[in-house]
């Protein structure tokens, strides 16, 4: 079963020139074309500009309303962005007109819920981008387009359709625009009363098109699409409606990219291990060098939430030198995407993904220098042995002792113990709870050590990791030292 949805984007030139995730002006904003306004916001429109009026009347109303050229390329590229994040549903995505897009979802309706829920994700992926948009479903593309247009509705069965388009008004066919006066006159106001008219008649008169456009509406003729290549890589840029001067404030952007840029990962069914986010300052002669934030994964992934993530606990870590005019996202490294878990029961404690989605969190708020994993060296010393290195480094395995105890923290440098009642003391007397363990190295690079180690208990139960000093033969009869070593969890 095919199943179309179609998204109708009637404020597509205003949301390109003044995005509604900005504060809208005070005194409005309006759009022209051939210095004429084509769209206004309610602020333009409640100070009297309305669509058609020339810009010499915009000014004579409101004269601090802030107007724009029309540029037909940028609204192409938007709509182009939003059929892009829309792959996410399905990869076939067709651009109908200026402000519309048609997606093939029958195949992807199980897999995200079912109609009404796939509809809902559609809505919460425009809002993301800062749009708004009319969404319709039918068995075919232009009736789906249709009902967006003008209807707002949901069906599935072509009996159903034909009710719905049957009572639009005639003039929601493109193909009618040139013959209304004629249809007027002939007492036509719905798509049902051109149907009514004889075939034949209709093409002398109108020509094929409108017949072919109606047909195809109705499912009774074949729907031939031009549908959105892919591109090979990914890279999105948008302009800031306003100078940032906090890096805070480019988030919102941010997430419109991370949006378009995993409805790319689904369609090409790829996961991604690092990105660049580039923060653009000034150009021309003040030109400043953008900045750059670089995210490695250590796990590829296609997860917006996560992604957004990251990049807010970035951006907030982040001083600007400039104000910030553009935001650009790159795919640095992707990879084909894994296949989902088949495991009939969940891993205990989450998955190996759940735990380096957990770390790259991590080194996002804090950084790669305060987020460390165990690195233990060959040597026998504790404190060679004891080696940390950042989560992002590689760290090559080394063969180290085991089934021995060795504690949860170290200490940098040993604590001399005090000594009461010929026991070491902490805080309690301390008593040794497991057989001594000697370890005598480092005669090999000048930094010997000789030592016997223990786990010591105190009072309160606590584990200590504790060493007493070898001496010779002939400084026996002296006080051994003791020192803290460690503590165990």
């Amino acid at each position: 079963m095919r199943v179309f949805l179609a998204v109708h984007l009637p404020k597509l030139p205003l949301e390109v020139f003044r995005p509604n995730w900005s504060p809208e002006p005070l005194h409005g904003c309006a759009v022209l074309e051939k210095d004429k306004v084509v769209a206004a916001d309610r602020a333009a429109r409640s100070a009297g500009v309305r669509i058609a009026m020339k810009r010499a009347g915009v000014l004579a109303l409101s004269p601090e309303t802030q107007m724009h050229d029309r540029d037909v390329g940028r609204e192409a590229g938007a709509l182009r962005d939003v059929g892009v994040a829309l792959m996410r549903f399905s990869p076939e995505v067709a651009l109908l007109d200026e402000t519309s897009l048609l997606v093939e979802i029958g195949a992807s309706l199980r897999l995200f819920g079912g109609l009404i829920a796939l509809c809902g994700q559609a809505r919460s992926v425009l809002a993301r981008m800062g749009l708004s948009a009319r969404i319709s479903t039918a068995p075919t593309g232009q009736g789906a387009w249709l009902l967006a247009k003008f209807g707002k509705r949901r069906v599935l069965k072509l009996t159903s359709l034909e009710k719905q388009l049957a009572a639009l008004p005639m003039v929601a066919v493109p193909e009618v625009e040139h013959f209304v006066d004629w249809f007027a006159g002939l007492g036509c106001e719905t798509i049902a009363d051109i149907r009514r008219l004889p075939r034949a008649g209709l093409q002398r008169r109108c020509g094929e098109h409108l017949l072919d456009s109606l047909d195809r509406a109705f499912g009774t003729a074949p729907e031939l699409f031009d549908w959105l290549e892919l591109p090979p890589t990914f890279s999105a840029r948008i302009e800031m409606p306003d100078r940032l001067e906090h890096a805070d404030g480019a988030l919102f952007g941010a997430q419109r990219l991370i949006v378009q840029l995993c409805g790319w990962l689904c369609a090409a069914q790829l996961a991604v291990t690092a990105i660049r986010l580039t923060l653009e300052h000034e150009r021309g002669r003040n030109a400043i060098d953008p900045t750059a934030i670089d995210i490695a994964l250590g796990e590829p992934t296609w997860r917006e939430d996560h992604l957004v993530r990251l990049l807010k606990e970035r951006l907030h870590r982040i001083e600007l030198t400039a104000p910030v005019i553009a935001l650009r996202l790159d795919a640095s490294n992707v990879e084909p995407a894994a296949p989902p878990s088949d495991t009939l029961f969940p891993e205990p404690g989450g998955s190996a993904e759940d735990h380096a989605r957990l770390l790259e969190l991590l080194v996002a708020r804090n950084g790669e220098e305060s987020v460390l994993r165990p690195a233990p060296a060959a040597d026998h010393r504790p404190e060679v042995a004891n080696r940390w290195v950042s989560v992002t480094q590689p760290v090559k395995p080394q063969k180290v002792p085991r089934g021995l105890p060795r504690p949860t923290w170290m200490l940098d440098t040993p604590v001399r113990l005090l000594m009461r009642q010929h026991r070491p003391f902490y805080g309690s007397p301390l008593r040794m709870v497991s057989p001594g363990e000697r370890i005598e190295a480092g005669w090999f690079d000048g930094a010997l050590v000789s030592r016997d180690y223990f786990v010591a208990q105190a009072q309160d139960q606590t584990c200590y990791w504790v060493f007493r000093e070898r001496v010779s033969s002939r400084d026996a009869e002296e006080d051994q030292r003791w020192f803290l070593h460690g503590l165990f969890g």
